[in-house]
């Protein structure tokens, strides 16, 4: 690794140095680094526990549990400056006794964790969030075999490495990742790099093991809820169509329990929400930058008062500040998946995102030209698109 001197156009060697000799301890540093930026493995990932020893009969704890985007359990195991002979199978034996856990017991789990770590925090809802889930009865956590493993260590023998590589010809999910630090002068770098299967060739390997499976699951994934939002939304695009929406034009039915509609600045939607026991019609502001979404929203609250008397009711201003994204949200109370109340439901959904669209459509148009303008929270800020 080498730092650039731009000044005398040249490159300068970062010295590598062991973890070991920099006093660097597995669980009170590698552990703790990855537990706070779990995505450094080159993914979305939400931690769910650490030392976890929760299996019958035995005292072995895993070092980090996490769950990916698919709601699979993702064993990590760290070593600092070698992986040891016997990582693979202690990572194998870990994922095996994961195997069995029900959703209920992740949730606990979770939980747990959350409430040694942060307080207040509720397991349901970090899960529902990082899944994109409306609530805890749509969302499969653990399913099959589907366990997956991390092997991370800054130097990595060739029988685990060989032993990862026929793991992954048996379509089980495992993965070695290179932790080197370095440093120059009195900071301290970290390169983590994933080396097998090295990135170009991982897309390619999960996709050969999982299309098998994928293709005899797919039947089985149309769970009746999915076909019941398909044909809601079926019914409710038409009438907004009808009613002269013509920001849904364009939008196709969906297996979601959300729809959205563009507002003409990127990342601020008009959502509408189909659930069980509720109807919502929202903006939604989801920018990539979060003090873009926290500018937008507070320029927005600063004429709360009027546009809650154009709209007509009072809309519930969900500034969000421990997230990235907020809202402004109307709600109403339905039995969704009663097909008898879907007339009633969509007649709402469609008189309100008319008002949603006839209250912020001009506002948001404004903020819009003042970001492109360069009048947004900060210099530097992206355009909108």
């Amino acid at each position: 690794m080498f730092q650039v001197n731009r000044a005398e156009n040249r490159i300068r060697r970062l010295e590598e140095r062991r973890f070991g000799d920099l006093g660097l301890r597995e669980r009170d540093h590698l552990q703790e680094w990855l537990a706070g930026l779990p995505d450094a493995l080159g993914e979305e990932l939400l931690i769910i526990q650490k030392e976890f020893d929760g299996f019958a009969d035995t005292r072995e704890r895993l070092d980090l549990l996490a769950l990916d985007k698919d709601g699979q359990l993702v064993v990590i195991e760290n070593k600092l400056d070698d992986s040891g002979r016997d990582v693979t199978w202690q990572a194998l034996k870990y994922a095996a006794y994961c195997s069995s856990l029900t959703k209920a017991q992740i949730v606990d789990i979770f939980q747990s964790y959350l409430d040694r770590h942060e307080k207040g925090a509720k397991a349901v809802e970090r899960i529902c969030e990082f899944l994109g889930a409306e609530d805890l009865q749509e969302v499969q956590l653990n399913a099959g075999n589907g366990q997956r493993l991390m092997l991370v260590a800054a130097n990595f023998r060739k029988e685990v490495t060989a032993a990862v590589l026929w793991l992954l010809s048996h379509n089980i999910r495992a993965q070695c990742f290179r932790v080197v630090p370095y440093s120059h002068g009195d900071e301290l770098f970290l390169d983590l790099q994933q080396i097998v299967p090295t990135p170009e060739a991982a897309d390619f390997m999960i996709g050969m093991a999982t299309k098998e499976t994928e293709e005899k699951t797919t039947q089985a994934v149309q769970k009746p809820r999915h076909l019941l939002r398909l044909a809601f939304w079926e019914q409710a695009l038409e009438q907004l169509r009808s009613a002269g929406l013509s920001r849904f034009n364009s939008i196709s039915p969906s297996q979601e329990h959300w729809l959205n509609a563009a507002t003409g600045m990127s990342g601020v939607s008009f959502t509408l929400i189909f659930s069980k026991d509720e109807a919502r019609v929202e903006v939604g502001i989801t920018r990539g930058d979060a003090t873009e979404n926290k500018w937008v929203f507070d320029q927005l609250l600063e004429q709360k008062e009027v546009l809650g008397e154009k709209f007509g009711a009072p809309l519930d201003w969900l500034r969000l500040d421990d997230k990235k994204a907020c809202r402004i949200v109307y709600t109403q109370t339905f039995d969704g998946y009663d097909r008898e109340n879907w007339p009633a439901m969509i007649g709402w959904m469609t008189d309100h995102m008319q008002r949603l669209q006839d209250t912020f459509s001009a506002p948001i148009a404004a903020l819009n030209t003042r970001l492109r303008n360069g009048q947004g929270p900060a210099a530097g800020l992206r355009l909108a698109g």
